[in-house]
């Protein structure tokens, strides 16, 4: 019971400490690419037409062009795929430089709290280091597990679980 209590509220200090800095927005548009100056301001490429904003995650497209990480069941290992993905973050992180992640780390709902816990660091992680591996500053990344407490997908079925199976990234600087 007290393992549950201290676990419902570190997640709900994770939750509090993300959408807490939400209202320290830079003024001026969220767009990345809505003229020259902001682009430049933001060290952006303007022509990349997607959205980066500060809590925005990959997740919902709001992670500039950061894309989510895709896993095989009970896996951590980078498929050919998620390198490619992978690879492409690392440019586009490459190239701007002010931009600071979190990497999250998911699994689907099969499996216990702690299993997947440890399945979610072991997955952030990864990417992390593949990402450093890159060329990206290891400074700019960090990591963190949910395990299987945020879902995007609520079936109870492979393709619901194939979503779920994820490490998404997080924009906590621009």
């Amino acid at each position: 019971m007290k393992f549950k209590s201290a676990f419902v509220m570190a997640i709900l200090a994770t939750s509090l400490s993300l959408t807490s800095c939400s209202s320290l927005k830079k003024k001026g548009s969220d767009a990345v690419g809505d003229n020259q100056d902001s682009a430049s301001k933001n060290g952006m490429s303007k022509n990349s037409g997607t959205s980066l904003e500060l809590n925005g995650d990959s997740d919902s497209n709001k992670a500039g062009a950061l894309k989510s990480i895709y896993f095989d069941f009970n896996s951590a290992g980078l498929s050919q795929e998620s390198k490619d993905a992978l690879n492409n973050n690392a440019a586009f992180l490459k190239t701007n430089t002010s931009v600071k992640v979190q990497v999250e780390g998911h699994a689907d709902e099969r499996g216990g709290v702690q299993f997947n816990l440890a399945l979610g660091e072991k997955r952030a992680k990864g990417v992390r280091e593949y990402l450093i591996g890159q060329g990206v500053e290891a400074a700019r990344l960090t990591t963190i597990s949910l395990g299987k407490e945020k879902p995007v997908s609520f079936g109870h079925d492979e393709e619901s679980w194939s979503k779920n199976r994820r490490a998404n990234f997080i924009i906590t600087a621009k």
